[in-house]
């Protein structure tokens, strides 16, 4: 598809200027409808026209301009499905964005604050964030859950644990090891359960079945690690 328009300046959300590239728009409202198809090449270049015309009225645009813009001109032809999209993925970039930034900011905490003063230097009892070596097991620990909720994770998955509707423990191991492994406790306690030492019938209060949770858990990660281990 052919450049239509002389070359003009995209600012870019860090400030930085480069070309124009009308193809970039194609590409984007083209991969917004790649799932539903409700578009043909016809309609997205019809869309990225109208787009076109419009950014024509200004020698320097933003990236939000552009992404407005496209948005518009996709509900205004109707491309419902499409723009969802266009508008979901647009989201998750901002999110993405925004998570690097304040993973920057964790790391400058973890690099020049006190662990006494500093709960993300204290959530972890195993590892002493004060030295040198479990400071940089936080920065990857940080890293990683950063990486797992915006990028590796399922979004429906992600938006769950970031929403506190489900807890993913040991966020920053679930792409390396098992080192955790969730059950259906309610069933389990329902129909009791062998430890292998022993058979532990259904709780009959809030308070034995709590401990019985915490002695189910342990006994199926005692398992997986002894199982990790032989391997």
């Amino acid at each position: 598809m052919a450049n239509t328009i002389n070359v003009r300046m995209v600012r870019k959300r860090s400030g930085q200027t480069v070309p124009y590239n009308v193809r970039k728009i194609f590409k984007a409202i083209e991969g917004a409808n790649k799932d539903s198809r409700e578009m043909n090449k016809g309609h997205i270049s019809a869309t990225v026209l109208q787009v076109d015309l419009e950014l024509k009225k200004t020698p320097m645009v933003t990236v939000e301009e552009i992404q407005d813009k496209v948005e518009e001109y996709l509900m205004k032809g109707g491309h419902i499905k499409t723009a969802r999209e266009y508008i979901r993925y647009r989201h998750l970039h901002e999110m993405r964005r925004k998570a690097a930034q304040g993973l920057m900011e964790s790391y400058d905490d973890l690099l020049f604050a006190d662990a006494i003063d500093m709960d993300l230097k204290r959530d972890n009892a195993n590892i002493n964030v004060d030295a040198p070596m479990g400071i940089m097991l936080k920065v990857g620990a940080e890293g990683m859950k950063t990486y797992a909720k915006y990028y590796g994770l399922p979004e429906e998955f992600a938006k769950m644990h970031m929403e506190n509707i489900a807890h993913i423990h040991d966020l920053d191991f679930s792409f390396i090891t098992l080192n955790c492994l969730q059950q259906d406790l309610a069933k389990t306690l329902k129909n009791g359960f062998n430890t292998g030492h022993g058979y532990l019938r259904e709780p009959n209060s809030i308070r034995s079945a709590a401990a019985l949770a915490c002695i189910a858990i342990q006994s199926v990660q005692n398992d997986m690690f002894k199982l990790n281990q032989s391997y």
